[in-house]
């Protein structure tokens, strides 16, 4: 789970499509603020406040090199999202199997598709 301190949750910090973007790049590696503003049709300073987000949450690290800030991700506090997300699955799991029934049964008392 998030640290108490965290001024942002994990589940508000990735409720932003922004912010989701932000975590898939740096899924793959350490960035720059410059290099990162570059994907986004918007300000070095709108991007910084999302990355402020997600650092609040506990989800990235920033590090000054020189004077660039780079970012990287956290990994660990997306944990809080699986498990919530798999205790749902149950339900998804459920209504796949129903609608799996629900199909078969009527191809089998042929008024299924034809």
């Amino acid at each position: 789970m998030a640290a108490p301190s965290a001024k942002h949750n994990v589940f508000q910090a990735v409720a932003d499509p922004t912010r989701r973007k932000l975590l898939r790049m740096l899924a793959d590696q350490e960035m720059p603020v410059t290099a990162i503003s570059g994907h986004f049709p918007m300000s070095r300073t709108a991007v910084s406040k999302h990355l402020r987000i997600l650092a609040d949450a506990g989800l990235v690290t920033e590090r000054k090199v020189g004077r660039e800030t780079r970012y990287r991700l956290e990994p660990e506090p997306l944990l809080e999202l699986k498990r919530w997300f798999a205790y749902f699955e149950q339900f998804w799991e459920n209504k796949m199997a129903m609608l799996k029934h629900y199909v078969e049964s009527d191809e089998s008392e042929g008024i299924g598709p034809k």
